[in-house]
């Protein structure tokens, strides 16, 4: 459903998911909503507050949950949510430190194949006329 930005009268969130104003009031006396208030203690919901409304109201009208089941519902989208948000975090920096590590691994390599070429010109055997030259005198 597409909605102006900002924030919204109860009178007209209630008349966009056609539900009456004390429902609306009902979840959030319940803690399921939580708009801000003006200074004049007017209600002001904001696109969040809508969307989440959006939910609660599809969990209860349509597939019958009540208000205890749509509360674990939300807490548990709000965990899985920060536990995402977590996971995300782990494989970011596992990826860094794979990225480092893989970094210094050819480092490492880089300096060995250095150091092996340097061996092999260093300790080359004579060739068989540089050897008959030194036989000689």
């Amino acid at each position: 459903m597409k909605r102006k930005k900002g924030y919204f009268s109860i009178s007209a969130v209630a008349k966009i998911f056609s539900v009456h104003q004390q429902t609306i009031r009902l979840y959030e006396k319940e803690g399921l909503l939580c708009p801000k208030r003006s200074d004049g203690n007017t209600r002001l919901f904001s696109e969040e507050d809508v969307n989440r409304l959006e939910e609660i109201i599809h969990l209860t009208h349509t597939l019958g949950i009540n208000l205890a089941g749509v509360e674990v519902i939300l807490k548990l989208e709000k965990q899985m949510a920060k536990m995402q948000r977590d996971m995300n975090m782990l494989f970011k920096n596992m990826q860094q430190e794979l990225t480092k590590e893989s970094t210094d691994n050819q480092e490492i390599i880089k300096h060995a194949v250095q150091r092996l070429a340097y061996l092999k010109n260093s300790c080359q055997p004579l060739k068989k006329e540089d050897s008959n030259d030194h036989t000689e005198s």
